[in-house]
C-alpha cells in the first residue's frame, strides 16, 4: 500500500525523555521530552511536540527551527536580543547557527517544525523542478491521496 500523503498526529502525544546536553545547562536540572509528529519523505523536515521543566540552558541550532509556544514560558536571550519573555501563542524562528540562551519558567510546551538547511543551488533546483511538475501535470491529473494517522 502506497504510503498516504496526509498524516494526522495529535499534539497530546506520548513524549520521550531527549536530556539536554549536560553541558549546556547553566541553572537547574531541565528535563526534557519529545515525539516526532511527522517527517518529511525526503528526511529534511519533520514536525516535534517538545516538553521541558524548568531550568536555565544554552541551545546551539543546525537546523531552522520554528516553534510555537503551546503552554508555559520562556525567556530567551542571545546576542543582539534582550531576554525577552514568550508564551502561549508566540512564534520564534531560529536560523541554522543560532546560538540561544534559555529560560525556561516552570514548564514550557512546543511545537516545533524542523528543517536541514540545504544549499541555495540545491533549493532553487528543487523549486524549478517543481514548477516544471506543475506545469506538466495540472492538479486535476494529479494523483489522489491517501489519509493515515501518525504515531
Amino acid at each position: 500500500m502506497p504510503s498516504a500523503l496526509i498524516e494526522i498526529a495529535k499534539i497530546a502525544a506520548d513524549l520521550t525523555p531527549r536530556p539536554i546536553e549536560s553541558s549546556w545547562i547553566i541553572e537547574g536540572n531541565p528535563q526534557a521530552s519529545s515525539s516526532i509528529l511527522s517527517t518529511s519523505g525526503d528526511g529534511v523536515a519533520c514536525t516535534i511536540v517538545w516538553h521541558c521543566t524548568e531550568g536555565r540552558f544554552d541551545w546551539y541550532y543546525d537546523f531552522d527551527e520554528t516553534i510555537l509556544i503551546l503552554e508555559g514560558s520562556i525567556v530567551l536571550e542571545s546576542d543582539g536580543l534582550a531576554p525577552t519573555r514568550y508564551g502561549p501563542g508566540d512564534v520564534i524562528f531560529f536560523k541554522d547557527g543560532a546560538h540561544a540562551r534559555w529560560h525556561v519558567e516552570g514548564h514550557v510546551k512546543k511545537l516545533a517544525f524542523c528543517r536541514k538547511t540545504q544549499p541555495a543551488w540545491l533549493g532553487f533546483a528543487l523549486r524549478a523542478a517543481g514548477k516544471i511538475k506543475r506545469i506538466l501535470l495540472p492538479q486535476g491529473e494529479r494523483q489522489p491521496a491517501g489519509l493515515v494517522e501518525a504515531g
